[in-house]
């Protein structure tokens, strides 16, 4: 059986788009292994991602032969390999929790995805808790007055390993406007998310001096508007109120290192598709 590929696109909203890429696959000798499909009717667009055995077809015949037809609809789509490994670049500072989840669901092949290099602005004894043995570590601390040489290193080591996506799996540093338009559209980041929203040093320890009764995490593309990118994924926990702080903490590496898992996973097998300032995600 060949390597099963995946369609995905978007395009304005229109009778027989369905059909119209059933057929096509259909004429091509393909089988479909999974379909789903969503027409926002407040943008009027429509989206779709199609699972697909090409039968023998090239993937290369495949895009030509899509190609005249997703110009005539005004798509933007692609066609890529459902489990080729993603080349995937990690960027974490002192908090190591979700940095740890992620190699260890890569080792165990749950997450598609070669890791190519791990960045820190800490030197790797920061994270002495977590196996990083055999993968490339490097070490570029920032400061305010080397914060652009130091995002000109980051960019330099994405060209160079050849990272297709780029997580921040708890970096504690503020990305400039022009690395996070750099990396847009391929960058993910995890966000510690309450109600009300607590920014700063020690939000956990913010949120139990307010009494919250709920915590919860986001994991979104970054943009230039900071933590306000396309939401990818969100859960949420319930807190009493004899959690301490140091609950609270305990808890929400917990919740961060899942919910970042999750996003990277719909991620890696192209079920994320954005949606203006929103994300349409076929879960699966």
């Amino acid at each position: 059986m060949s390597e099963a590929l995946v369609l995905t696109l978007s395009c304005p909203d229109r009778p027989g788009i369905t059909a119209n890429v059933t057929g096509f696959l259909f004429e091509q000798g393909c089988n479909v292994l999974e379909a789903q499909q969503f027409n926002d009717r407040e943008s009027n667009a429509f989206f779709m991602r199609v699972a697909f055995d090409p039968a023998g077809a090239s993937s290369d015949t495949l895009r030509k032969g899509f190609a005249a037809f997703a110009s005539r609809q005004g798509m933007d789509w692609k066609i890529v390999s459902r489990d080729r490994p993603r080349r995937v670049m990690l960027m974490v500072s002192k908090f190591d929790h979700c940095l740890a989840s992620l190699l260890y669901r890569s080792r165990i092949g749950e997450l598609p995805m070669e890791v190519v290099a791990i960045v820190s602005n800490h030197p790797v004894e920061a994270i002495s808790h977590t196996d990083l043995s055999g993968l490339p570590f490097h070490h570029l601390p920032i400061t305010k007055d080397t914060k652009a040489q130091q995002e000109a290193q980051v960019r330099a080591i994405a060209e160079e390993s050849g990272a297709e996506l780029v997580v921040l799996a708890r970096y504690m540093q503020i990305l400039s406007d022009e690395q996070a338009a750099y990396f847009a559209g391929r960058c993910i980041n995890i966000h510690h998310s309450f109600l009300p929203g607590f920014k700063g040093a020690k939000p956990y320890h913010q949120a139990h001096a307010r009494g919250v009764k709920m915590i919860g995490a986001t994991a979104h593309y970054v943009t230039t508007d900071l933590d306000e990118g396309p939401i990818i994924h969100q859960d949420v926990e319930a807190i009493t109120h004899a959690d301490r702080p140091c609950d609270l903490v305990r808890k929400g590496r917990d919740i961060e290192s899942r919910v970042l898992a999750e996003a990277l996973r719909l991620h890696l097998e192209e079920r994320v598709l954005l949606n203006g300032k929103k994300t349409v995600v076929f879960r699966g």
